[in-house]
């Protein structure tokens, strides 16, 4: 007999979940936490360039820096040093006289970062050069020009 109220006690207790009110549900879930934001490359007004031609580059530092050269110099470098670009490619764009003859990528991968790079100057290719240092969209962000053998 000591079975029957048992078995009384357990039908009523799960009657009583039966007959839960379920009109007020639980609130929705929160949703997941959004991973951080990715760092968003600087507008181009926001990006600084301290640039220069050189001869060479030693210990990531311009040497013999001018804006002409003889027609004998082989290499030039164009250094440059920006600030607030970190995660955008710049290019730098080379020209003989209004011939494009060279773009070349590079990542900004710092602020400050510096870079640069290298273009040949044949024998025959004096007059005057110009090098453009461009963001990702086309937007000169610095123009310097040079001659050489003049």
């Amino acid at each position: 007999m000591k079975l029957l109220p048992a078995l009384l006690l357990l039908v009523a207790g799960i009657g009583s979940l039966a007959a839960q009110d379920t009109s007020k549900s639980a609130p929705p879930p929160a949703p997941p936490p959004q991973p951080a934001a990715a760092a968003q490359p600087a507008a181009p007004s926001d990006v600084k360039v301290e640039a220069v031609l050189a001869r060479n580059v030693q210990d990531r530092s311009p040497q013999d820096s001018g804006t002409a050269f003889p027609d004998s110099v082989g290499t030039v470098v164009l250094w440059m040093r920006v600030t607030g670009a970190n995660g955008q490619t710049l290019h730098h764009v080379w020209f003989h006289g209004d011939d494009q003859v060279g773009d070349v990528a590079l990542t900004i991968a710092g602020s400050p970062w510096r870079s640069w790079s290298r273009k040949t100057i044949p024998a025959d290719a004096k007059g005057a050069w110009h090098v453009e240092i461009r963001d990702a969209g086309g937007a000169t962000l610095k123009r310097i020009d040079f001659t050489v053998g003049q």
